[in-house]
């Protein structure tokens, strides 16, 4: 049976809690073990996170990537630091004012971004091969275009 969930809000069914709880605990699961595929020592989690930052959106200041990313300015600004000294970003002037820089990828950054892309793309696609059916497979294809009614407004 569907019952409300005592206590809820908005009369929602014990089965949408439920769900909603196993597919964040999930999705975070499966996030961080995508996440350890491509890592090595190299770079810090925010490291990495700042690099695709600057792949997903292309040219950008440093503000512009702390407030994307949710961090301080001077937070931003260290791990910057780090990714230049890794060879991975460049700075250049902003056309539009001179007193500010642009944060881009070099060709090195772009072939991190693309190989890290790359391994977890293959692993996942692997594990999926490995640890499911054919059926299984295709259950999981129609759930996914359930949830992606998750990301409609």
């Amino acid at each position: 049976m569907n019952a409300a969930t005592p206590g809820s809000s908005g009369g929602i069914t014990g089965s949408a809690a439920r769900a909603a709880r196993d597919l964040r605990v999930v999705l975070s699961r499966l996030r961080r073990r995508i996440r350890e595929v491509a890592e090595d020592d190299e770079l810090t989690p925010s490291q990495v996170s700042a690099l695709t930052l600057v792949a997903k959106h292309g040219a950008a200041t440093a503000s512009a990537l702390a407030t994307a990313e949710g961090v301080r300015p001077q937070s931003m600004a260290t791990t910057l630091a780090a990714l230049d000294r890794h060879g991975l970003i460049r700075r250049s002037p902003d056309p539009a004012d001179g007193r500010r820089q642009l944060v881009t990828l070099t060709e090195d950054g772009h072939r991190r971004v693309q190989g890290d892309r790359q391994a977890r793309e293959e692993w996942l696609a692997r594990a999926l091969q490995d640890r499911f059916t054919e059926g299984e497979r295709q259950t999981l294809l129609e759930g996914l275009a359930l949830l992606e009614r998750l990301t409609q407004p």
